[in-house]
């Protein structure tokens, strides 16, 4: 991976400010909301300054495309308004952890048969749209899993102004499904041999999460070099 000392940041100042790429890869379907409009209330969280940041010791290299972002400046930073499964239904919000539990006994059936009837009746649930895609990711299918980690996004980018330019850090953490679905995109887009679509996603995923939580600095040189996915 190509690093970069911290004195060549100012060296990376972007000619043009990043804006939120929308539809890079759609679901295979529409998306039917059940009980009202598909749309979640973003919260402003302040400004999110990369001075303010930690980014390691002075002496410490810094990956280029996180330099990048870094010389983009101050931004806004926001989270997404917290989404229970089934829009609050007591009998629903054990849902998620009872899936997970299902599959971590090895009973991956029975946990996607529970996420897809939370689903049918709560399409905005993000983090079900992720289980739903890591199982079938996991289980070797990753057009499937696209499709499951799309839907997520894209219910996710209705909820985001036009142009976007914000910041939606993992420390919040109701931000972390749509990071997931998206971090999810781009490894199925990569595994599939869509590399610059995954390219892009990856460079979304920085622009608004810069602290990489996700590893995603790690992934870029090997998907813009045009290497094959591998576990």
């Amino acid at each position: 991976m190509r690093l970069l000392d911290r004195d060549c940041l100012a060296q990376q100042m972007n000619s043009d400010q990043w804006r939120y790429p929308r539809g890079v890869i759609d679901p295979p379907g529409p998306i039917v909301p059940s009980g009202g409009p598909l749309q979640l209330q973003l919260h402003e969280r302040g400004v999110w300054d990369p001075a303010a940041q930690y980014w390691g010791e002075p002496e410490d290299m810094i990956a280029a495309s996180i330099a990048q972002v870094i010389a983009g400046g101050p931004r806004m930073e926001f989270e997404f308004e917290q989404i229970l499964p089934g829009q609050g239904d007591p009998d629903s919000d054990d849902a998620i952890i009872e899936a997970m539990e299902l599959r971590d006994r090895g009973d991956a059936a029975a946990a996607i048969e529970l996420l897809g009837g939370l689903l049918e009746r709560d399409a905005w649930c993000l983090d079900a749209h992720a289980h739903l895609g890591l199982l079938a990711f996991n289980a070797g299918d990753a057009q499937l899993a696209l499709g499951h980690y799309a839907a997520g996004v894209q219910i996710a980018e209705r909820s985001l102004p036009e142009p976007f330019n914000g910041v939606l850090p993992w420390g919040w953490i109701d931000n972390r499904p749509f990071l997931r679905c998206l971090h999810g995109l781009a490894v199925s887009a990569w595994c599939l041999g869509e590399h610059d679509r995954a390219e892009t996603l990856c460079w979304t995923l920085l622009w608004l999460s810069p602290g990489d939580n996700q590893g995603v600095s790690g992934l870029l040189p090997e998907i813009i070099a045009g290497a094959r996915w591998h576990s």
